[in-house]
């Protein structure tokens, strides 16, 4: 702690040899319109925004494009596999992400079918070792389980990103003991990815110790995402420092902060 006072600055994180200040990864995804996905992005202070190769428009300049709007110089493109329900359909969109952009550092998403889109690990680890023998530098989505986490990294994914629950789903982190399972045994970073539904899930998330949260509709879906922005990145950052604080121990009974002992009769 400096001698004024206030915390110290975020050491911040880093993957793949990048690094970032922000705890925050945010999607570009599910806005009215382009100028709004801007303004909320300025107000999360995320550096890092993942992008739907299959959904946003990248190379039609007659078309308003989100290059215009969210300008690569500043923010790291994540090119992800949004709506890609095989390993060969992801792989394909990631390998021409990466003509299109040149971009290496990506997101693997492969989903399982309705209602719930949970992770499909099978084709998830299919895609995997297909892309990091291609080079790629794989972020990886992936169920809430330790085991097949491990395995992820253990193949070369140079981030694991468990889910919180389902996708938009606004739950929260559903299952804290595995998330903090997967902490635990990782060496690579670890972010919480889809379900966060509001502030205090952000911000919870990051005390159970995750280097990031990504998130996308919790922001988008907002009645005022600007706002909501401001609170997650806000709330990323309190969780953090609660984690490097460490909370107080858990008690089934209750510890009055005041003495009992020597009290005036």
């Amino acid at each position: 702690m400096p001698d004024d006072g206030l915390p110290l600055a975020d050491e911040g994180w880093t993957v793949a040899g990048r690094r970032f200040h922000s705890r925050l990864v945010v999607g570009t995804g599910r806005y009215k319109d382009l100028e709004e996905t801007a303004r909320a992005i300025e107000a999360s202070g995320a550096e890092m925004v993942t992008v739907a190769v299959r959904r946003v428009n990248l190379s039609d300049s007659s078309a308003p494009m989100l290059q215009d709007f969210v300008p690569p110089d500043r923010y790291t493109y994540l090119p992800n596999t949004a709506g890609c329900h095989t390993a060969q359909d992801a792989v394909r969109t990631l390998r021409l992400a990466r003509e299109a952009g040149g971009w290496n550092l990506v997101k693997l998403e492969v989903l399982g079918p309705p209602p719930f889109l949970y992770p499909d690990m099978k084709a998830t680890f299919e895609a995997a070792e297909a892309l990091i023998k291609d080079g790629f530098e794989v972020m990886v989505y992936c169920a809430d389980d330790p085991v097949a986490a491990k395995r992820l990294e253990e193949m070369g994914c140079v981030a694991i990103m468990p889910l919180g629950a389902p996708i938009g789903s606004g739950l929260g982190v559903a299952n804290p003991f595995m998330i903090r399972a997967i902490i635990e045994q990782a060496k690579v970073p670890v972010l919480v990815d889809a379900g966060i539904g509001t502030a205090s899930d952000a911000a919870f998330a990051m005390e159970l110790g995750c280097d990031a949260v990504l998130l996308n509709s919790a922001i988008a879906h907002a009645k005022d995402p600007v706002r909501m922005a401001r609170a997650m990145k806000h709330a990323v950052a309190a969780g953090r420092e609660a984690y490097l604080a460490g909370r107080m121990p858990r008690s089934q009974a209750a510890d009055p902060s005041s003495p009992l002992a020597g009290l005036i009769r």
